[in-house]
């Protein structure tokens, strides 16, 4: 049986939820289809402004408004959690997309509640938090088939914030239709309280997390650093175990929901445009049938002790799609980032 850290556990969703089949519709690649919304930072000129202290509604619901936004209007700060310390634009670095010439870079520190570090683990014992990037979103309905890929650049193992546990999150922003059991007012007979099923609109966020595994960690068995990817999650909300990454630098990683609400994880090293081959699972996450694709973000994790900072994360051409091309119909990709979009 697989035995996830404390840390990762507290990140699964609580509610309860009924187990429905695995059986997959037909999946599609992620990337097919007409491009909806993209981010290629191409810009040199980008510049995020914080309007610090960051929220951390999460931790101790405050919200600090104004929330921060970037220059191009195409991100801003989550008040769930606050953007991470530092955005910026950089460099792409080698072996990137062919012709890309910067990349959005994130990395964080005090990824908690502003001015107390460790408030998590005093509040719960958890030694990590994180801060979110969100890109501004273009919703789609889930009957459009919407997809989402990114390109991920890892960076050499001793860069990597020297923890084991979650670094790093994709995730994408979707709700959908959830049966719940409410108490209600008022006593039956016997004094039993009496019950009822509502239907509410629950929103739910399926991706990938990033776990690392430092060298010299006493649970790592393999003598050497590397990170696997999880997908979350599976129809109980818990999460799946992906590729193990044993080498870093670029990675494309991707999601597409087909109608039925099923999402459909690929990944492979490298930059090219995914393929069917990359496929790694599907799952309808928390047994919910997402009806709307909202947009996408990123999860950056630290120890949140005041002193260690994340491991420094690069990421090229977010984008989301929607609209399919079958798998087993997919043509030859083309394009500066590879992908075959129609406008």
């Amino acid at each position: 049986m697989l035995c996830w850290p404390r840390s990762l556990r507290i990140l699964l969703l609580a509610t309860p939820v009924l187990l429905l089949p695995a059986v997959s519709s037909a999946q599609f690649v992620p990337g097919s289809g007409t491009l909806l919304n993209r981010d290629d930072m191409e810009d040199s000129t980008f510049v995020y402004t914080h309007n610090l202290p960051k929220s951390s509604r999460e931790e101790d619901e405050q919200v600090r408004y104004p929330l921060g936004f970037s220059s191009n209007g195409m991100w801003f700060e989550s008040p769930k959690r606050g953007s991470p310390d530092s955005i910026k634009w950089v460099e792409t670095p080698a072996n990137g997309i062919p012709g890309s010439k910067g990349c959005l870079y994130l990395r964080s520190r005090d990824t908690g509640v502003p001015g107390s570090p460790g408030f998590n683990y005093r509040k719960s014992g958890v030694h990590q938090a994180q801060d979110d990037f969100i890109l501004k979103a273009q919703p789609v309905s889930v009957a459009s088939s919407p997809s989402t890929t990114i390109r991920l650049y890892l960076p050499s193992w001793d860069q990597w914030e020297q923890r084991n546990g979650v670094s790093f999150g994709y995730r994408a922003g979707m709700q959908g239709p959830q049966e719940k059991v409410k108490q209600s007012f008022g006593k039956r007979l016997f004094g039993r309280g009496r019950t009822t099923v509502v239907t509410e609109m629950e929103p739910f966020y399926p991706g990938f997390f990033i776990h690392f595994v430092p060298e010299n960690d006493p649970m790592n068995k393999k003598g050497h650093a590397y990170a696997t990817l999880l997908l979350r999650a599976d129809e109980l909300g818990h999460e799946m175990p992906g590729p193990v990454i044993d080498t870093p630098g670029w990675w494309t990683l991707g999601m597409s929901v087909t109608p039925d609400g099923r999402v459909h994880y690929y990944a492979h090293a490298g930059v090219h445009d995914l393929t069917p081959a990359d496929h790694i699972r599907s799952s309808l996450p928390y047994s919910i049938r997402g009806t709307t694709f909202n947009t996408i973000f990123f999860n950056v994790c630290s120890a949140d002790n005041g002193q260690s900072w994340s491991t420094p994360w690069i990421i090229d051409d977010p984008s989301v799609f929607y609209g399919s091309t079958p798998a087993s119909q997919m043509p030859q990709q083309a394009g500066r980032s590879g992908s075959t979009i129609s406008q």
